[in-house]
């Protein structure tokens, strides 16, 4: 009993490491600038806590049944060499992992209550959890043929460009953000881990090269999925509801209340989780045949997952959106806009440095590289970028300009960069991009973005409220390719004799 209670204990810590920076930048502000206890700061305080423990009891979970039978899924599949069951299995744990993505939850929750029911939470978890797992089968073929990942992230990018032409205001900042909760600290490990694996046990494939981008891609397609869904959504456009403009704050009128709410709650997260029940069961009964070596410790995993994917929504509710909120309705009150960019810069410099799916990459990537990528300078650079990337997205809600124009110049001079950027950094460039956004992060930073849009007269929520995730996601990688390209350039220099 002793070794599990360590184990959530040292869980339960790492959940509150990761709120701290969150903590910090808000303690600050409220200090110095405000001077004041937030109104209903003692829930706040209490909804942190309830996260931290949610996510504790989540990753308690899937370290007792998700990834040891994953593991030995893959390594059972590998030694197979069946390409058909290697690209099935991809796909299914793909699916299964995003469709019960807490950060995912979170935004289709808030895009179900702020579009009044037009856009569905389910379907559209159902959508990027689709688009994810085509993604993992795809990028598990590119590791096995060797092609080059620029390619491919170039004709995806462009496809994301002419679809966001097409596509409905309503739905473009929150196509981007669903690209971009796609991956976090459950998922990161797991797709890298995945592609590092296969690219270095395939002979002529390097793990630099060949293993990352699986990452990247899953952050892609879900951007074209899901605007194509918004085409269809909003098709007829005269049918706008006028709810879609005002924002939820948790009204359950009509809900049932007490312990009868609370078990509905837990049935609709074992809802959540099923697909990965299901998926684990079926590989390993119906494809190799094998029993689970441990099914009580994997059937006590499962249930926390789902106890703790409970305790997380509930202290989203409590704590992560009601901060980002007041953080926004009491910056708004100042003559000035610059306290607004500064906690904006603020809070994603500081949460990206404490982002522990990007500690996991950085020191992956340093040592399949040999030598030539410093872990701690990938996290600054990251870091940076995603400062850069939420203070622009906080700026675009300000000014009010479409989300169109600065979405497609992003990612066109991310294009550029690709062509330009040294090949060793392209395929690790972009998947740092998709590991900036955690269960963590999304929940307050969507909260800040839905916050000002709704106090800030002119601007619509639906349209301008969503879209910070997906400005966190293009600045990173527009800033690790810049600084490699300016280091080979350098590294060139150098070595040319005068």
């Amino acid at each position: 009993m002793a070794g599990p209670l360590r184990d959530f204990a040292h869980a339960f810590l790492h959940a509150l490491r990761n709120l701290l920076p969150i903590i910090l930048v808000v303690a600050g502000f409220q200090a110095l600038l405000f001077r004041e206890w937030p109104e209903g700061g003692l829930a706040m305080a209490g909804g942190l806590l309830i996260v931290a423990v949610g996510v504790a009891l989540f990753l308690q979970g899937l370290e007792l049944s998700i990834f040891p039978v994953g593991k030995r899924l893959a390594n059972q599949f590998a030694r197979r060499g069946s390409v058909p069951l290697l690209m099935a299995f991809g796909f299914a744990i793909g699916f299964s992992a995003v469709v019960a993505e807490p950060a995912l939850i979170a935004v289709a929750e808030q895009a179900r209550e702020i579009s009044a029911g037009r856009i569905d939470a389910l379907t559209l978890r159902l959508i990027v959890a689709c688009s994810v797992g085509l993604v993992m089968a795809l990028g598990v073929l590119r590791v096995i043929l060797g092609h080059p990942i620029h390619w491919y992230m170039i004709a995806g990018y462009v496809t994301v460009v002419l679809v966001t032409f097409f596509a409905p205001a309503e739905i473009v900042g929150l196509a981007y953000d669903s690209g971009g909760v796609t991956t976090n600290i459950v998922t990161v490990p797991l797709i890298a881990a995945l592609g590092i694996g296969l690219a270095s046990s395939i002979r002529g494939r390097n793990p630099l090269i060949d293993g990352f981008g699986l990452v990247a891609l899953a952050v892609m397609v879900p951007m074209i999925s899901v605007q194509l869904y918004g085409i269809l959504v909003y098709a007829d456009a005269g049918n706008l509801a006028s709810g879609a403009e005002l924002v939820s704050t948790g009204g359950d009128t009509g809900k049932p209340a007490g312990l009868l709410a609370m078990i509905l709650d837990l049935f609709s997260m074992l809802r959540d989780v099923l697909p990965i029940i299901l998926t684990v069961l079926f590989f390993q009964y119906a494809v190799l045949r094998h029993s689970l070596a441990s099914p009580l410790k994997v059937g006590v995993g499962f249930g926390l997952v789902i106890i703790g994917l409970y305790a997380f929504v509930v202290g989203l509710k409590l704590g992560l959106f009601p901060i980002g909120r007041s953080m926004a309705e009491q910056l708004i009150t100042f003559d000035t806009w610059l306290w607004v960019y500064l906690f904006a810069f603020a809070i994603g410099f500081a949460t990206t440095m404490a982002e522990p799916a990007l500690i996991a990459v950085g020191q992956q990537a340093e040592e399949a590289a040999a030598g030539k990528i410093q872990g701690n300078v990938i996290r600054l650079l990251v870091a940076f970028g995603v400062a850069i990337g939420i203070t622009i997205g906080v700026h675009r809600i300000i000014s009010g300009d479409s989300i169109h124009y600065y979405i497609i110049g992003g990612y066109l001079l991310v294009i550029v960069l690709t062509t330009l950027a040294p090949r060793y950094i392209v395929a690790l460039a972009f998947d740092l991009g998709g590991v900036t956004t955690s269960e963590v992060t999304v929940p307050l930073v969507t909260a800040l973005g839905i916050g000002l849009a709704g106090q800030i007269d002119g601007r619509s929520v639906m349209i301008d409220g969503f879209g910070l995730i997906a400005f966190a996601s293009i600045f990173p990688i527009v800033t690790v390719m810049s600084y490699a390209i300016l280091i080979e350039r350098m590294a060139h220099r150098r070595e040319t004799p005068q």
